[in-house]
C-alpha cells in the first residue's frame, strides 16, 4: 500500500508542469492522473511514474485495468 503522505505529494509527470497533475488513487494499484488520463500502475507498493509507462495505459478505460497490473 502507498502512504497517504507519498499520495498527496505525488503528480503526473506528464501534467505538473501546465496543470496541477492530480493523481486518482485506484483499487491500491493505479495512479490516474485527472487531467491526461494516463495511468501508471504500482507495481510491489512503488508508483512507476514515467511518462512512457503511462503512455502504455493511456487509452484503456479505468475499469479495464488488469488488478494487479502486470510487471512489465
Amino acid at each position: 500500500m502507498v502512504s497517504q503522505e507519498l499520495l498527496d505529494i505525488l503528480r503526473c509527470p506528464n501534467c505538473v508542469q501546465e496543470t496541477e497533475g492530480l493523481l486518482e488513487y485506484h483499487q491500491e494499484a493505479w495512479l490516474i492522473c485527472t487531467e491526461c488520463d494516463r495511468k501508471y500502475p504500482i507495481r510491489q507498493d512503488i508508483p512507476v511514474m514515467l511518462i512512457d509507462e503511462g503512455d502504455k495505459w493511456v487509452s484503456t478505460k479505468k475499469e479495464d485495468l488488469p488488478i494487479p497490473p502486470p510487471s512489465k
